[in-house]
């Protein structure tokens, strides 16, 4: 009798679950993918839902593929209209939103509308900076009222599987905006059920859907009804001598997502992540630069300790980004100012302090000293860098610091009070104190120079999105692999809560963004950015850059290759967990 109670007992038959259990270093806002703006929402967004293309798993340098797209789209002669097929039976998941619960047909539609949501001021989104004036009637639709029953000539469905793009200019970047989590597909119901608490509750198409999520962690589980595409290995980029030992052999043929659940771990504390790595509570990790002593042998090559060799499988990437300290250039205190010798003043003050910056010493303590310091935004990983360029501008300069501030007629007493934003952290708050204390070299008062901590990065984001943070110390990882993306970072129309956290607006330099946005990559449009690199290095606009070098560390029994660059989270759906009877080739 007691046996007929409860679960019916397991069978062999029955295959254990795989589980991949990944450390993030810091946690998402929002998973409304309108508002997925840091590079941990979208790395969660990009599998819960699903954008038109991603880029190849294994291809370097990367390349665009499909994705939600059946195929490439069809380009006019002119290149202002793309026509875009989409792939017919994809289902978004089950969910009360839908009638009767069940997720019906993905529609050229619903990609109309997800775009549209970025340009109506009531979802507070943060994506519409890739669309702006290059849509066709988009920006117009927006001044109109956003009403979503009217029509957008350059942004239509021709019939339930077919999209049509029409741009005001060329944009050769546009497929790689399709490649972002704010391109994500997103169903109306969802929209009209949940409002602003889809930001909790996706309701997708992607390989995985949403099963928990707190302040630490977050459970996805395989959508059983995600569309069966069997992995191949040569469309997919693989290259044998490069990726040849990693057993990637296996997996062809094979159909993904691999594994039945993703566990994203929230670890914002160095030293708490590296322990749950280090005790198997999870699979991945980005080497903490506190652990570096230990895991590498060497610098120059990198090379792993012997300790690990037979423990982990490891990979060193530079960064494809940078790190800056963005001044707040809406904040007359620091940045324009209506009266012009002000203006000028405040100029001379953000100058002194990129001077007074010690970029060697923020890369020995805190990259290792192995990270690439270079001058303004372009760096090193993009073909525009300039190896001869203004290296003056990161070398510290305490003596003309001081003079620039005499110049300006700064001292202790009329230096204006200055709030330096971060997420709370252990790291954060000893990256502060040493901005502090390069600034008090030149004789800022220690005071004048405040924290303004906030409890999570995307609590942070969401401040400087806003204007509300004067000092803005932040990373930027390029969206898609093309310089543009870092230039527009500074573009005017771009303000918060845009791209442009800086808030800088030279009209000049929006000019040249403009004649260039159109180009591809050439002699000429790299003439045009270096000249917009130096613009933003004379308006002493942020304090940068240096590109990261991140070392990934990750359990053998985890068959990957990981990214932290543009492939991003579309790469957990290819994560195989190895048992102990898989024979690796």
């Amino acid at each position: 009798m007691l046996s007929g109670c409860g679960e019916p007992p397991s069978t062999q038959s029955e295959k254990p679950v795989k589980v991949y259990r990944h450390a993030m270093d810091g946690a998402p806002g929002s998973l409304d993918p309108a508002q997925a703006a840091s590079v941990y929402a979208n790395f969660m967004v990009v599998n819960l839902y699903d954008t038109l293309y991603r880029y190849k798993y294994l291809a370097r340098p990367y390349r665009l593929h499909p994705n939600l797209a059946a195929d490439m789209p069809t380009i006019s002669m002119d290149g202002l209209q793309l026509t875009i097929p989409i792939k017919k039976g994809v289902h978004f998941i089950d969910d009360p939103a839908f009638e009767n619960g069940i997720g019906r047909e993905v529609r050229a539609q619903d990609f109309v509308y997800s775009i549209k949501r970025h340009f109506d001021p009531k979802t507070r989104a943060q994506g519409a900076w890739l669309w702006q004036n290059r849509i066709e009637g988009l920006d117009e639709w927006k001044s109109r009222g956003s009403n979503y029953d009217n029509e957008i000539s350059g942004l239509r469905a021709l019939d339930d599987h077919t999209i049509q793009i029409t741009l005001t200019r060329p944009f050769p970047q546009l497929l790689h905006t399709l490649t972002q989590g704010y391109s994500s597909v997103v169903p109306q119901e969802a929209i009209d059920l949940y409002g602003q608490q889809l930001s909790s509750h996706p309701v997708g198409s992607g390989p995985y859907q949403m099963v928990s999520r707190d302040p630490v962690r977050a459970v996805l589980a395989r959508n059983p009804a995600f569309r069966a595409e069997p992995f191949d290995l040569q469309t997919e980029g693989f290259d044998k001598p490069t990726q040849g030992g990693l057993g990637l052999e296996i997996l062809q043929g094979r159909v993904p997502p691999f594994t039945d659940r993703l566990e994203l771990e929230f670890i914002t504390e160095d030293a708490a992540r590296w322990n749950a790595f280090s005790a198997g509570e999870v699979h991945f990790i980005k080497v903490p630069v506190s652990q570096f002593d230990s895991v590498l042998s060497g610098r120059d090559p990198l090379a792993l300790s012997p300790q690990f060799e037979n423990i982990y499988q490891f990979r060193a990437s530079q960064d494809a980004g940078f790190i800056y300290t963005n001044f707040n250039m809406a904040d007359e205190s620091i940045g324009y100012h209506p009266d012009q010798r002000q203006n000028d003043r405040n100029r001379l003050l953000r100058c002194a302090m990129v001077k007074a910056f010690d970029w060697e010493k923020r890369n020995e303590i805190f990259f290792y000293g192995i990270g690439r310091v270079f001058p303004g935004v372009l760096p090193p990983s993009v073909p525009e860098y300039d190896a001869n360029g203004d290296s003056g501008y990161i070398l510290r300069d305490l003596e003309g610091a001081r003079k620039l501030l005499q110049e300006g007629e700064w001292n202790e007493d009329n230096l204006p009070v200055l709030e330096y934003g971060f997420p709370n952290s252990v790291t954060e708050r000893q990256i502060f104190e040493q901005f502090r204390n390069f600034m008090m070299d030149i004789g800022y008062p220690p005071e004048k120079i405040r924290p303004l901590i906030f409890a999570t990065y995307g609590d942070y984001q969401r401040a400087y999105s806003q204007g509300k943070v004067t000092l803005i110390n932040s990373s930027w990882t390029m969206d898609y692999p093309d310089a543009e993306n870092n230039m527009q970072l500074y573009f005017g129309p771009n303000a918060a809560p845009g791209s442009n956290s800086s808030n800088y607006d030279n009209p000049e330099y929006n000019r040249l963004y403009r004649s260039a946005s159109s180009l591809h990559e050439s002699p000429e449009r790299t003439r045009i950015y270096r000249q917009m690199n130096q613009l933003l290095i004379n308006d002493c606009a942020s304090i940068t850059g240096i590109s990261r070098t991140l070392l990934f560390l990750w359990d053998k029994q985890a068959l990957m290759v990981p990214d932290r660059s543009f492939l991003g989270g579309y790469y957990l759906r290819f994560v195989e967990i190895l048992d102990s009877t898989t024979v690796v080739p």
